[in-house]
Parts: C-alpha cells; sequence; structure tokens
C-alpha cells in the first residue's frame, strides 16, 4: 500500500537523545513555508514516539516564533517532569541550530470519572447533504483536506465590507480518508482560514503566533471515528492591534467533541 501523504510527512528519525530529525514536505506545503498544523502534528509526533512516553496527550501548545524553512528539522522532545499519572514536555523544532517552533505537552493516564459536554454538536446537514469545497489552486495544503462547509466559506468576493460575524462550520477529513488519531486531529485543529479573511474580506497578511489544542478523547474514543467527518466550527473573539483570537470545537459524526482549540493570529495592515 502506498503510504499516505501525512504519514509520510510525520517521518521522524531518531537523532540522540530526546532528538528527532525529520524534512518538511511538499505536499503540505503553505504559501509560505508548510501548512502549521503539520509542522504542530510534528512536534506531538516526537513526543507520541518518545519511549518515555506518560499516557495520551492532553493539551498541546505551540508558538510558531519564525517561518518554517522548506527542507530538514530536528524536534527536541524532553519529559520535564513525571508524576505517577501525569507527565509535562517541553517541545523545539529546529532549523539550524535556531528554534522555529516552541511548545509545550501535557500527557496523562485517564481516569474513568463522570463526564459532560456543554458544547453539543450543532444541528447541520450530514457530510452527504453538503457539498464539496474547492480550495485555493495554489495552496497546496488545502488538497490533504477534504472540506464540506455548512457556512461561513472562504469568500469570493474580497469587498471589504464587514460581514458582522466570523462563525465558520464545516464537516472535514483527510483526503485520501486516514484513520483518525491524535497527530492528525492536531492538524486538523488549524485547517480553519483566518477568521478575518470571513469577518471583513480583505486578503490581508497573516501568521498564526501561538496554538493550542485540548484533546476531549482517547486514543480508543478516536479509533472508533476511524476515516470519518468531523464538523469544525471557528469562530474569533476580538480584533485588534494587529492581532486576533479564534476558537474551535471539533466534533465527530456521532457527536462526541474531540477536541477544542484556540489561536492568536497576526494580522499586518
Amino acid at each position: 500500500m502506498t503510504t499516505h501523504a501525512f504519514d509520510a510527512a510525520l517521518a521522524l528519525a531518531e537523532a540522540g537523545e530526546h532528538r528527532w530529525r525529520g524534512h518538511t514536505s511538499p505536499a503540505y506545503a503553505n504559501m509560505v513555508g508548510p501548512f502549521g498544523g503539520l509542522t504542530a502534528a510534528q512536534a506531538l509526533a516526537a513526543v507520541l514516539r518518545h519511549p518515555a512516553l506518560l499516557g495520551e496527550p492532553v493539551a498541546l501548545t505551540v508558538n510558531f516564533a519564525s517561518a518554517v524553512a522548506d527542507g530538514p528539522f530536528e524536534v527536541v522532545a524532553t519529559p520535564v517532569r513525571t508524576n505517577r499519572s501525569t507527565q509535562h514536555w517541553t517541545v523545539q523544532t529546529l532549523q539550524d541550530g535556531q528554534p522555529v517552533l516552541t511548545g509545550t505537552v501535557f500527557t496523562a493516564l485517564r481516569r474513568d470519572t463522570w463526564g459532560a459536554v456543554e458544547h453539543p454538536l450543532p444541528a447541520v446537514p450530514r457530510p452527504a447533504g453538503v457539498p464539496l469545497a474547492q480550495g485555493p489552486a495554489r495552496v497546496e495544503w488545502v488538497k490533504r483536506y477534504e472540506m464540506r462547509f455548512v457556512d461561513g466559506a472562504l469568500p469570493h468576493d474580497w469587498h471589504g465590507r464587514d460581514l458582522g460575524d466570523s462563525r465558520t462550520r464545516l464537516w472535514m477529513r483527510d483526503n485520501p480518508p486516514r484513520p483518525l488519531d491524535f497527530a492528525s486531529l492536531t492538524a486538523l485543529a488549524d485547517v480553519f482560514f483566518p477568521r478575518i479573511w470571513r469577518r471583513r474580506p480583505v486578503f490581508v497578511p497573516i501568521g498564526t503566533v501561538t496554538m493550542t489544542v485540548y484533546f476531549h478523547a482517547g486514543a480508543v474514543q478516536l479509533a472508533q471515528v476511524g476515516e470519518g467527518y468531523l464538523l469544525g466550527q471557528a469562530q474569533a473573539q476580538a480584533f485588534h492591534g494587529g492581532y486576533f483570537d479564534q476558537s474551535a470545537q471539533l466534533w465527530s459524526e456521532a457527536g462526541d467533541l474531540l477536541a477544542t482549540t484556540h489561536q492568536v493570529v497576526y494580522y499586518k495592515e
């Protein structure tokens, strides 16, 4: 079988204690450098492959310190504190010895407890009833995802008027389909286009500065999703002084809230 493009992009070779070597993937190229969701997933992948790993990811925060250049990189994943059921990590992605990404990962052994979800799956059409979107041809990574916008698609008319809100809802999955896991869920959490382009359609330069993903499901629950669709919903909170934040939720087709995410994005006027 042919290796899925996402798995090929996640290929990491051990390079010493706490260190892994990888290479950017042309299949996930963005307008400048690689797709940020993939870069975050590569950092998490180093933690998931570490022999000292305890439990499963609960939270991931990555800070994009610099644009990632096409070419080789090194990920340093270090367990800085391990308790009975929790573990704290620092991660860095380096190019030419300089950090292009810094971050933290929190993993844990989850216990069987009472639970509830306060963000239920919205009432939207099922994936089969939503047309498949055609992404920008010049952005390669968009082709790696199947996107079906329920509402809030990328504007066709860049008129610059304030549309009043920035919400987007869409069904999405890897293209071609691939079984869901923590790394691919991390990348899917960054699929949403910048909210400023939705709120006020002006093609301003943007760049994610920091992104956090909170995982609300374990590996068994992700395996049950398989190659199914996720419903993603994203919306900004505020735009001010060259930065805005956006939050998003990702549900399975069965209605399970799998992850929530928050990021801060720089924009230039």
